[in-house]
This record gives C-alpha cells, sequence and structure tokens, in this order.
C-alpha cells in the first residue's frame, strides 16, 4: 500500500508564499509523473502542475509563471512552490502520482487559502 504525505498548507496574504511537499511511502513501483491538482468551493478539479521522469512539466493556465514544480525521485517527493499568490487560488491541493505500470495513487489533500 502506498501513502502520500502532503504539508506546506496554510493561510497566506494576497501576493504571498508557499511552499507545498508530497512524499510517497510504502508499496511504490517506479513514478512516472508527479503533480498537484486542486479543487476550489463549487468548482471541478484542475490541474496545477505535472512533473513527469524526465523533467517535462505542464502547468495549468491560471499558475503558469507564479508557480514551480520539482521533484526528489531519491526521496519519492514531489514540491510546489507557489509565489505571489492570489485569492483565487484558495482550494484543496492534491498531490496524485502515476506509475510507469500503470495506475495513480492519490493524497489527502491539503487546505490552501489565501486572504485578499
Amino acid at each position: 500500500q502506498v501513502q502520500l504525505v502532503e504539508s506546506g498548507g496554510g493561510l497566506v496574504q494576497s501576493g504571498g508564499s508557499l511552499r507545498l511537499s508530497c512524499a510517497a511511502s510504502g508499496n511504490i513501483f517506479r513514478i512516472y509523473v508527479m503533480g498537484w491538482y486542486r479543487r476550489a468551493p463549487g468548482k471541478q478539479r484542475e490541474l496545477v502542475a505535472t512533473i513527469s521522469y524526465g523533467d517535462t512539466i505542464k502547468y495549468g493556465k491560471s499558475v503558469k509563471g507564479r508557480f514551480t514544480i520539482s521533484r526528489d525521485d531519491a526521496n519519492n517527493t514531489v514540491f510546489l512552490q507557489m509565489d505571489d499568490l492570489r485569492p483565487e487560488d484558495t482550494a484543496v491541493y492534491y498531490c496524485k502520482i502515476e506509475y510507469f505500470v500503470g495506475g495513480t495513487d492519490w493524497g489527502q489533500g491539503t487546505q490552501v487559502t489565501v486572504s485578499s
């Protein structure tokens, strides 16, 4: 069984920064893609950023230029540096991993709240 432990969420003022971490442990197959998604109240879940093995990166349109994703394969960890945060970034952020052999796992989510 795989556990994804997210940390780093919280309350921050508009223009501030937060850094999210997601560490995977347990019976982990080789990880292909690591990423972050978010769900704001009353909205559908949306892509924030993904990074593949080999470092191909994708960003959601609304965060490009403000957020930076990175990964540490030795420790099965993915990070999301969030700068210039805005109230519309308020959401629950979820970590997701995809394996080379197929299948995915999701974290439990961490709340990010940006006050104006």
